[in-house]
């Protein structure tokens, strides 16, 4: 194995210097337990503590994480096993981003050793079953822990992560358990059906855009209805379950720590508004604002070719719960979109005024029909995918949206097009939900 030293200290340990922000805690934190409104809520992570460890009592244990495995004062889950004296640790295994959380999006870390620790660090991202497998086996490990902050929404590549270990688990052999953490966008499902034509790393199997579950509940969901297909059977599951958690609850309403789970996901509103402005990813000619303070919030192309009738045209549609400020700023990461780097972008600052009633990817089709009015508006189209080469088809699931918005189609009518798949969906998942 090639040794790196990688980034020592526990999330927030002053050790990581200037740097700590993009490794470890987020710009906002959840409010203070005592602050009016505000839930206690204790993470699986939390649970597993109180209890010493017990459920991993004699294990060999590796660890799937990054940044925001972290109990309630920011104490890593790898540096909490290696001095505990209770868990066999023998290595971690990171995912986009890397396990310390240094990779901007589409990278890792590499493979090495774990310089607070000493165990070694495997390069998990975008592995595939065979490697998976490889890794547990090199690793020597019993059990698999996975904890990892998601944000709900089936194109962030964290539960495909956790999807694709868990078939590796079950085909060696390996138990499999899941630190449980609430889903900070709530637990209701909204969104298109991922259709199996048009799977890939942003979306592997057939759940709706924002599937409106917990990592645990998910776990669930994959091991009862495509395990058994696709590893010959389940993998032996253990969920260890939040405490006080409810479905009707955004991070806000809780007291769970907020560690930025990407670079481009800094505080809980970049996780509300991303199962919708995460399609402009989709959009070659608008940025979803990379390089910001506000990505995912800020929405916008070249000024040139974009203005303030965007935003006029938008808060004309009175959509319920946002509102949208006319907004200009200039991408300092530009990811597949290098035309637009350092250059003045003209758009919008998606505003949410009301958490209880604002829909997100409702909002963001309507932001696309909008924009699809400018003559520069562009889909991304990947030269590497001749078979599929539009990206927003990946996102969404199939063509649909992309050729009603091409054919002048309205939001009801986009929208009204996965009712029946969403509502299909939706009693599917019931017997694996957990609060």
């Amino acid at each position: 194995m090639q040794r790196r030293n990688f980034l020592a200290g526990a999330v927030g340990a002053g050790a990581l210097g200037a740097g700590a922000g993009a490794l470890g805690v987020g710009a906002a934190l959840a409010p203070a337990a005592g602050s009016p409104g505000v839930r206690r809520v204790r993470t699986g992570l939390d649970q597993l503590v109180a209890s010493d460890f017990a459920v991993l009592a004699g294990q060999r244990v590796g660890v799937v994480s990054n940044p925001t495995g972290v109990d309630g004062a920011y104490r890593h889950l790898v540096d909490l096993m290696h001095g505990s004296g209770q868990v066999r640790l023998t290595a971690a295994f990171g995912p986009e981003h890397g396990f310390r959380g240094s990779a901007q999006a589409g990278g890792s870390e590499g493979t090495g050793v774990d310089a607070r620790t000493g165990i070694p660090v495997y390069d998990a991202y975008g592995a595939s079953l065979a490697r998976w497998e490889s890794m547990f086996t090199e690793a020597g490990v019993d059990t698999v822990v996975f904890d990892i902050q998601d944000v709900g929404v089936r194109f962030y590549t964290y539960i495909w992560t956790m999807y694709t270990s868990m078939v590796a688990a079950a085909r060696v052999g390996k138990r499999y358990v899941v630190l449980d953490r609430p889903n900070p966008i709530g637990g209701r499902a909204y969104g298109p059906m991922m259709t199996a034509p048009y799977t890939s790393g942003v979306g592997l199997k057939e759940i709706v855009q924002q599937h409106g579950m917990t990592v645990g509940e998910l776990a669930r969901f994959f091991n009862g209805t495509f395990l058994p297909v696709e590893a010959g059977r389940p993998v032996d599951l253990h969920v260890v379950r939040c405490e006080h958690w409810k479905r009707d609850r955004l991070a806000a309403d809780t007291d769970v720590p907020w560690v930025m789970p990407s670079p481009n996901m800094p505080t809980p509103d970049t996780a509300l508004v991303y199962p919708g402005t995460g399609l402009f990813e989709g959009v070659a000619s608008i940025t979803e604002g990379r390089g910001t303070c506000r990505p995912f919030e800020l929405i916008g192309g070249l000024a040139t070719d974009f203005d303030h009738h965007w935003s006029d045209r938008l808060n004309a549609r009175d959509l319920p719960g946002v509102e949208f400020r006319e907004a200009y700023f200039a991408p300092t990461s530009a990811g597949q979109k290098p035309a637009l780097l350092n250059k003045l972008c003209a758009g919008v600052e998606v505003k949410v005024v009301d958490r209880a009633v604002y829909d997100p990817i409702r909002t963001a089709v309507a932001m696309l029909v909008e924009a699809h009015k400018y003559p520069a508006f562009a889909w991304r189209r990947d030269s590497w995918d001749a078979v599929r080469p539009y990206w927003i088809d990946k996102l969404t699931g199939s063509p649909r949206l992309r050729t009603q918005i091409d054919a002048g189609a309205d939001v009801d009518d986009v929208v009204g097009a996965w009712a029946d798949e969403l509502a299909a969906f939706d009693r599917q998942r019931q017997p694996y939900l957990l609060y």
